[in-house]
């Protein structure tokens, strides 16, 4: 039976041009000891999601490294992208340039490891007190594509097989209310929710584990200990669906 990983906030660049040790000595040799991790947990027929921020390049062509060290692990590979993802521009040229065994999580829906994959990346929630009417309109886009994903999961796949949501920014923060994010999600279904964007001191405001009927799980790098994180598949123990 294929297991399903996740794992965000790579921050790959192969290139050298951004080392991570410069924000904490955590994040030295970050990308050999992920690969390491990686390489001994995960099986060529296992599946991997890459939930967002995965390489610091500028551009598509700067990011072929980061790819290949991607494409290079085992597993079958989703990735979504993130807010640092800025290489990430024309969805036609991304999923052109994918290398084998990766694909891209956009508008759609995708079948891993058994399980039907559905997401977006999401954005700085609106009642965020920095947030910014720039941001506002980019979150109501990012619903919109959540909306799209559930839409192509249900029409191509139905509501049988358990469904995983692939976000990068929180659907939830502690001690504030849910956002819509959670609402679109539990409505869809969904299982499981792994996400990232957090670091450091803030991964301690990211909702984990079994909250309103879903089991959310913060997958960031440096606070999954570099490694893939499996998420198992199991009935879910607490909330009516």
């Amino acid at each position: 039976m294929p297991r399903l990983y996740a794992l965000a906030d790579l921050h790959l660049s192969m290139t050298g041009r951004k080392p991570m040790d410069v924000f904490g000595e955590e994040w030295r040799d970050h990308a050999t000891r992920m690969a390491e991790a990686w390489d001994s947990r995960v099986t060529a027929g296992d599946g991997v999601l890459l939930a967002g921020d995965l390489s610091w390049a500028e551009n598509l062509a700067e990011a072929v490294p980061d790819l290949a060290w991607i494409a290079a692990r085992p597993g079958k590979k989703l990735l979504l992208r993130g807010n640092h993802d800025s290489w990430w521009k024309s969805a036609t040229k991304i999923m052109a340039a994918m290398p084998p065994g990766c694909a891209v999580l956009q508008n759609d829906a995708h079948l891993v490891a058994g399980r039907v994959v559905i997401g977006a990346r999401g954005w700085v929630a609106p009642d965020d007190e920095g947030a910014t009417e720039a941001d506002v309109a980019v979150y109501r886009r990012e619903i919109e594509r959540l909306k799209l994903s559930i839409a192509d999961a249900d029409r191509r796949f139905g509501r049988a097989a358990p469904r995983i949501a692939m976000v990068h920014f929180p659907p939830w923060i502690e001690g504030r209310a849910a956002t819509e994010v959670v609402a679109i999600l539990r409505a869809a279904k969904v299982a499981d929710c792994v996400y990232g964007h957090l670091h450091g001191a803030d991964m301690s405001l990211g909702v984990t584990g079994e909250r309103d009927g879903i089991r959310f799980h913060l997958v960031s790098a440096d606070a999954v200990g570099f490694a893939p994180a499996e998420i198992p598949s199991a009935p879910l123990a607490g909330a009516s669906r």
